[in-house]
């Protein structure tokens, strides 16, 4: 155990690689769960707690952590499973996503294993909406099932979405509306959030759930003698997916002439460990952290005013 918890802030992720590290954890009961590496600052045996008046029930306290005062979430809890008890014998996950920093109360944590994405799977088909998965792979035989934190995290701690008055003006929605953008993102809340926020600028939308489909979607405009730059204004991509993520996906576009012009925008809740060497040297255009509402809305619509002044 102890290995684990010291190396995590010494692994470094293969990103460019189509490839990730998950830190493997259990609840209550023998179902395995991973979560990024690139997502953990820590791991450390639960602290003490001080319970927070009028909190969702799924934050069982806030510690104070390297001079901060981090809220504690039960991840049992908050997948619909019993609460977690005993907390001096579990551990917490500290994680920073979105540019916020929370903790994970978990039964056990397990070990560190090297993956390659194609290895991450969607969930099943037959799941259900009201699932927390956002994939699965298999280690040792064994089930692991990857947990949706962003589905978990908005509704704990729901996220502004609506824009600012004042970002979207009448000239930009009405150049909008002959538009379309590429989204992709695992996360199904995520993809409603981006969603929402493009269509309320006026342009059409779609939304895929990893990197392979949205590569597997330019290649089939090719097939049908379409051009993918003329035909999409940009693309949206998060950069943890399964079967191919965003850093491959862009590196494959980068790598055909024919798609080498479309513009990437990485919009992911990696954010304050984030290598911005990597956009460059992937070929993205741009980055930016999840999710701002009024920053995405303004970077498409210059998007939109810079394609209708070429």
């Amino acid at each position: 155990m102890a290995g684990v918890l010291d190396s995590v802030n010494q692994r470094t992720q293969l990103v460019g690689q189509n490839r990730l590290e998950l830190l493997l954890f259990r609840l209550d009961g023998p179902q395995l769960y991973g979560i990024n590496v690139f997502k953990v600052k820590e791991v450390l045996q639960c602290p003490n707690l001080t319970v927070m008046p009028k909190s969702s029930p799924v934050v069982r306290g806030v510690a104070n952590i390297r001079g901060g005062t981090i809220p504690i979430m039960d991840l049992s809890m908050a997948t619909g499973k019993q609460s977690l008890d005993n907390l001096k014998d579990s551990f917490v996950i500290i994680t920073e996503y979105n540019m916020k920093i929370q903790g994970f109360l978990v039964r056990s944590v397990e070990r560190i294993v090297n993956m390659n994405w194609e290895e991450i799977h969607p969930p099943p088909k037959g799941t259900g909406r009201d699932h927390y998965l956002t994939a699965v792979t298999r280690v040792d035989k064994k089930l692991v099932e990857i947990i949706d934190v962003e589905k978990i995290l908005s509704e704990v701690s729901p996220t502004h979405e609506q824009i600012s008055e004042g970002v979207i003006t009448q000239e930009a929605q009405s150049k909008a509306v002959t538009k379309r953008v590429l989204i992709c993102d695992d996360s199904s809340v995520a993809r409603k959030q981006v969603t929402r926020c493009l269509e309320t600028i006026g342009v059409e939308v779609v939304a895929l759930n990893d990197g392979r489909q949205a590569y597997n979607y330019l290649r089939e405009l090719l097939a049908e003698g379409k051009d993918p730059c003329k035909e999409l204004l940009m693309i949206v991509s998060d950069i943890e997916m399964p079967e191919m993520d965003g850093y491959t996906l862009t590196a494959e576009i980068r790598a055909d002439p024919r798609l080498e012009g479309l513009h990437i925008l990485l919009h992911t809740s990696l954010s304050g460990v984030f290598n911005q060497a990597m956009v460059k040297k992937v070929g993205a255009n741009d980055f930016l952290a999840k999710f701002r509402p009024d920053d995405l809305a303004s970077r498409v619509i210059e998007r939109i005013n810079l394609s209708e002044g070429a």
